[in-house]
């Protein structure tokens, strides 16, 4: 199976206390020592995980760029979850992401969903692993940590949203109300597309309620996705924050 590298005591970390992949060994600076990469150490050796000391040259000529900081981990493709196990929570928060081509911006989604305590993001199969080490840095670990369902038949996913009476928000102008005169369920999905080409035709057919992001300026065209997930989310948190008060 192929390896792909990660670099950096972030990414190296969260490949390692996720546990979403298996990684096949670390390679570290002999010269490197501060308590947060002896604590990656120890981490990876109570797993088993091979760790090799050797110069920052050899670490150099493997790593992508200059960032690494004198640490990187091979890791294997990620274990993808379950959507059927993640959603017999009662209370339920779900994203569904269309669209989002580049894999610093799906990092960035990816952290932002994270921190917004998302139980699982629904995504297209595209294989994001050859992008493993872009999107785990950009997301600063979090697409590690979070639950990540695929979707190969998107009609089925949507069903089983539905037929679990999970409720589907989209980020879609047409026939919407505003995201800050809505309240959220207690079971709620909700949908961004990416700004070139927003959301199928298919996911909207789906929706139980459309939502916009009011501007205050005359501004036709639309938030990035990174954005516009940051402030649908951000709404979730801050409505569920005061209903659990």
């Amino acid at each position: 199976m192929e390896n792909y590298i990660v670099e950096g005591n972030i990414s190296v970390k969260a490949v390692i206390l996720a546990n979403r992949r298996k990684v096949s060994k670390v390679m570290v600076d002999q010269e490197k020592k501060d308590k947060d990469t002896a604590y990656i150490l120890r981490q990876a050796k109570a797993r088993k995980i091979p760790v090799i000391y050797t110069s920052r040259s050899s670490i150099d000529e493997l790593a992508q760029g200059k960032t690494h900081g004198g640490i990187i981990a091979f890791c294997q493709e990620r274990r993808y979850q379950n959507l059927s196990k993640i959603i017999k929570k009662q209370d339920i928060f779900l994203a569904l992401i269309e669209g989002v081509e580049d894999p610093f911006n799906f990092g960035y989604v990816l952290r932002t969903l994270y921190a917004a305590g998302c139980d699982a993001v629904i995504v297209g199969p595209r294989n994001w692993t050859t992008a493993a080490d872009v999107v785990t840095k950009s997301s600063a670990g979090a697409s590690e940590y979070i639950n990540i369902c695929v979707s190969y038949n998107l009609d089925e996913t949507l069903q089983t949203l539905q037929q679990n009476k999970v409720e589907l928000i989209c980020a879609h102008r047409k026939d919407a109300q505003s995201l800050y005169s809505y309240q959220f369920p207690e079971r709620i999905c909700i949908a961004i597309g990416g700004e070139m080409r927003g959301l199928s035709k298919t996911v909207i057919s789906y929706s139980n309620q459309n939502l916009f992001i009011p501007y205050r300026n005359d501004f036709k065209n639309a938030m990035t996705a990174a954005a516009s997930t940051a402030i649908f989310a951000f709404e979730v948190v801050r409505q569920k924050s005061t209903t659990n008060k």
